[in-house]
């Protein structure tokens, strides 16, 4: 293969590879992170509890997070294809990726707000604080570096996925390093891969420690 060839094969990998985090990133915080507060929430103890929804929707969580990501990805296939028109490519692998990810979000989300010290919620409540002004200006607000470094965790975890994705025809770099260094025996491409997939978390790892330290007010 050319050098232009690959470079151009790998900047469009690495094209397809942040489009599938960046979609998948977003739509399973929109998914998670209210399922995570709402489990939050609805704990015995909670502001609101909600002994049925907490176990149901916990259970429902743990489920989806039990099944290894692969494997949840090839059995979601059949369904996906018959809801966006097809089974492959990374629309379909970003659809996977989302079902995969917002469960991890949303353990990651609840995990965050167990962190905020229980007397501040009472204060808040003892001076007549609605639930939505808890949730929004206590919980949230207390656990947001926190929230911030798990949206870190999860990005690099969806980028994970989207590697493994490739086995299926999802494109990025995934699929580069298995087409190429695993089926056309080429190891040169698939250690470029690799490096390539290295730097990227290390780019969002970097992103991830800067925005922390900006709103961690106990640094601050």
């Amino acid at each position: 293969m050319e050098i232009r060839e690959l470079l151009s094969l790998l900047a469009q990998g690495t094209l397809d590879s942040l489009y599938m985090i960046i979609i998948c990133t977003v739509i399973s915080y929109i998914i998670g992170l209210p399922i995570g507060v709402s489990l939050i929430v609805t704990a015995p103890g909670g502001i609101r509890p909600m002994t049925v929804y907490n176990k149901v929707m916990g259970f429902i969580v743990n489920i989806l997070r039990s099944v290894p990501f692969l494997i949840l990805m090839i059995a979601l296939m059949p369904y996906i294809r018959k809801i966006i028109g097809t089974g492959i490519g990374k629309e379909a692998a970003t659809a996977a990726l989302i079902v995969a990810a917002a469960p991890f979000v949303a353990r990651l989300v609840e995990q965050s707000l167990l962190e905020v010290d229980p007397g501040v919620i009472e204060a808040a409540q003892a001076m007549g604080a609605s639930n939505m002004q808890i949730i929004r200006k206590v919980l949230l607000l207390e656990a947001r570096p926190s929230l911030l470094n798990g949206a870190a965790v999860a990005t690099i975890n969806i980028l994970g996925y989207t590697a493994m994705a490739g086995i299926v025809g999802a494109g990025g770099l995934g699929e580069i390093a298995i087409r190429y260094g695993l089926y056309r025996f080429q190891p040169s491409i698939m250690w470029i891969t690799i490096v390539l997939l290295v730097i990227l978390v290390q780019i969002f790892q970097e992103i991830g420690i800067k925005v922390v330290n900006k709103y961690d007010n106990r640094i601050n």
